[in-house]
């Protein structure tokens, strides 16, 4: 029998899979948290990139930012959201990009204020889900455009058979992430890991 981490293992037992192979987990780590479980996801991701010198997580709202804050914690380091529409509360210097959504089916114009990134800055990119790998590759877009250094990118959820993950890491990133789905089945309910 396969040996599982704790990430894997909480998907097994509390995850949903949906056709179109959609992964439902909102039930500990993207609609509701489980905050003390996520905590040491957490502490997983900081073990991971503690050799970085990093200065500030990055991520996308909205469901990324449960997992950045709960590790920005072990680095001791803010947490700077891209913002998915550029309100009237928001700077008017700013750093834009366009990220299509895999889960809506749609572009979404992302914004983060130049005045919370700057040049130089050590960033680690997180997020909850990484499938295609738009996101990504959206905050490693605002980050050049700020002459910040991504020094890693940390996933909980990779669904690895969508094949952003590799296409990021052949392009130089050091994407890790705790849970690779090879495959899942609907019908079955049936997961394999990478």
């Amino acid at each position: 029998m396969a040996e599982y981490n704790l990430l894997q293992k909480k998907i097994l037992t509390d995850g949903v899979i949906k056709p179109g192979n959609v992964l439902k987990v909102d039930s500990f780590l993207n609609h509701q948290i489980d905050v003390p479980f996520v905590s040491v996801l957490g502490k997983e991701f900081y073990d991971l990139f503690k050799d970085r010198p990093i200065d500030k997580i990055l991520t996308i709202e909205a469901s990324g930012i449960g997992i950045a804050s709960l590790t920005a914690v072990y680095f001791h380091v803010p947490v700077l959201f891209a913002k998915k529409s550029a309100g009237s509360n928001m700077d008017k210097e700013l750093y834009t990009t366009e990220v299509k959504s895999y889960t809506h089916n749609k572009v979404n114009h992302v914004v983060a204020s130049k005045k919370f990134l700057s040049e130089g800055e050590h960033i680690l990119i997180m997020d909850d889900f990484l499938a295609n790998g738009c996101a990504v590759e959206g905050l490693i877009d605002i980050a050049h455009q700020a002459g910040a250094i991504v020094e890693g990118v940390g996933i909980c959820i990779e669904k690895g058979f969508q094949g952003g993950g590799d296409r990021l890491r052949a392009q130089g990133y050091d994407v890790k992430s705790l849970a690779i789905i090879e495959e899942m089945d609907a019908e079955s309910g049936s997961i394999t890991f990478r």
